[in-house]
């Protein structure tokens, strides 16, 4: 059974902030169902977004757990902006969620596919 998106979120940003890291919610979606993407910066003012990874990418039929893939990297704020705003006219209900966690730590709170 897999667990709400709501709970899904919350258990991410208490971990992350377990780990001496930064996470907040930056946009709420469904709570039971909706996407999530996450917005990952750095100490040099990169910004990576990851979204959901495509169904393609699992080996089960119901898997236990959320994969994602990178789709942006740069240290442009505005391209990460908009693509998460093309995102959302698209899928109303979907979640921004802001990490600001080592690279070991985050390794260990998503589970990331390459496309």
């Amino acid at each position: 059974m897999r667990v709400t998106t709501e709970l899904w979120v919350s258990s991410i940003v208490r971990r992350a902030f377990a780990g001496g890291g930064f996470a907040a919610v930056e946009r709420r979606g469904a709570a039971e169902a909706g996407a999530v993407m996450i917005l990952r910066r750095d100490r040099l003012g990169e910004v990576r977004l990851y979204a959901p990874a495509p169904q393609a990418s699992y080996d089960e039929a119901r898997p236990q757990e959320r994969l994602f893939t990178e789709i942006l990297r740069t240290a442009d704020e505005a391209a990460a902006a908009g693509r998460i705003e093309r995102e959302v006219r698209f899928d109303p209900d979907l979640w921004v969620v802001e990490l600001e966690v080592g690279e070991e730590a985050f390794g260990e709170l998503v589970a990331l596919t390459t496309p």
